[in-house]
């Protein structure tokens, strides 16, 4: 997976970018156009832990219908814009969907690694999140449909006997249960439940 996923459709310019970003030790991916892009995103598996930089006037797709096509496709990552002056309106119009930044031509290259490298931290701890949030669904998709009613109820704070009378099983069988929640989610005690609990309702 490449920290920079660059698009411009200029050979000279995309090539020069490239070795800068390579020389500051950046992993480069370029692309000469957004379809060629999209390409690319679709023979993946899941979303690429890096950054966009697009050039914004490109053909066949500019940079902001571009990032409409990665905004459509559920992608998260940072997208910064290389832009001239007269773009700059398109580009605010971008910032406003979410894209991370925007660097005006002529720009200088240390303020260029410095935003990317900006942005990479946020993208990598995205990243994170995401495979954190993962672990989380599948570590939640692992339990019955007993202990899913022993979590909640451990999460709210009620004691092994009332969820036992609650559920008109034995206290021992609630231990059990108990057990294998605990186990099964990663977690020590009921406080973690319901955090991970909470996390995971936040998204």
């Amino acid at each position: 997976m490449a920290d920079v996923y660059l698009v411009d459709d200029e050979a000279a310019v995309r090539d020069a970018l490239a070795f800068l970003l390579g020389s500051r030790g950046l992993d480069v991916q370029a692309f000469d156009s957004g379809p060629a892009l999209l390409a690319h995103l679709d023979t993946l598996g899941a979303p690429p832990p890096g950054v966009f930089l697009l050039d914004v006037r490109m053909e066949p797709l500019s940079g902001t219908r571009l990032h409409d096509e990665l905004l459509a496709r559920g992608l998260p990552n940072p997208v910064l814009f290389l832009t001239g002056h007269g773009d700059i309106p398109m580009v605010v119009a971008a910032l406003k969907k979410g894209a991370f930044d925007f660097l005006e031509k002529p720009y200088s290259d240390n303020a260029l690694v410095d935003r990317l490298e900006q942005a990479l931290a946020v993208a990598r701890a995205m990243h994170a999140e995401g495979a954190e949030a993962a672990e989380r669904g599948a570590r939640l998709a692992s339990l019955t449909e007993r202990e899913r009613e022993v979590m909640q109820r451990v999460a709210a704070g009620k004691l092994n006997k009332v969820i036992a009378d609650e559920l008109c099983v034995s206290v021992r069988t609630v231990e059990v249960h108990r057990a294998r929640v605990f186990a099964k989610l990663g977690v020590r005690s009921a406080a973690e439940v319901a955090t991970l609990l909470a996390q995971q309702a936040a998204g």
